[in-house]
């Protein structure tokens, strides 16, 4: 049977890296975007051009029935998932606990938190054994946010962050038995976009010191550590986070 892997918010960043290398090692890949329709073709075209498959299918993770749309547009196309990489998540401007309202909050938890838990859910019910499948793998990125707080930038997405920390630990335990390796990578300060959504594009630079290797990563590094969880290779490893961080 032919590897499907879905990849959320594979339009740019850690999420479009993790599509193009999972293509080169032989999965089909579903990429999945909210908005950025262009980007998403942009990273289908290549994957296609260097002799691989891949579809792009817009859905908002936050949308319950956008996910299971998105799954189920998937299987059709491609064949069943057996590999998923929850990528997909947002953050706001920097800021302090005391301007951040109610509205902010359901955003960044609907999207991080909400929102993996939804394509978890679509993953396990085609993937489990207990539900006739073959099992698989689910990657959750996460962020060294987790374990550091951003504080004064963003405590919400670090707390965002957290609970997909303590999801993953508990999912895999709950899926084990069932065929499905549930892992997370945690990236540290990687030259992505997301970095302008915060207000502060250049923001790896003014902080990279702080890492002992004193350099910010890029998504390509991320991606390789994606597809090791995902890998037979890690086929002893569930329940596990890859801190991909230089050393922070």
């Amino acid at each position: 049977m032919a590897k499907v892997v879905l990849v959320t918010g594979a339009s740019r960043g850690i999420g479009a890296a993790t599509a193009t290398l999972a293509a080169a090692q032989g999965y089909s890949v579903c990429v999945n975007y909210r908005q950025r329709r262009d980007d998403a073709n942009t990273v289908v075209s290549a994957i296609e051009t260097a002799g691989g498959q891949a579809i792009a299918i817009q859905a908002d993770i936050s949308a319950e029935a956008d996910v299971v749309r998105m799954f189920d547009e998937c299987e059709e196309r491609l064949g069943r998932v057996s590999a998923l990489v929850n990528n997909a998540g947002i953050l706001e401007t920097q800021a302090r606990l005391e301007s951040m309202d109610a509205a902010r909050l359901q955003r960044v938890f609907s999207t991080n938190i909400i929102g993996t838990f939804l394509c978890a859910r679509e993953a396990v019910r085609r993937m489990s054994t207990k539900h006739g499948g073959a099992g698989g793998a689910i990657v959750n990125v996460s962020s060294m946010a987790a374990r550091l707080g951003a504080p004064r930038e963003y405590v919400d997405y670090a707390a965002s962050k957290g609970a997909i920390d303590t999801f993953t630990i508990g999912l895999a335990s709950e899926v084990a038995e069932e065929g499905i390796r549930v892992n997370a990578v945690r990236p540290g300060l990687i030259y992505t976009e997301i970095h302008a959504s915060g207000g502060e594009p250049g923001r790896v630079d003014r902080v990279k010191t702080a890492v002992p290797m004193k350099r910010g990563g890029t998504p390509d590094e991320v991606a390789r550590a994606i597809l090791w969880l995902l890998s037979d290779d890690a086929s002893y490893t569930t329940g596990s986070f890859l801190d991909v961080s230089g050393g922070r």
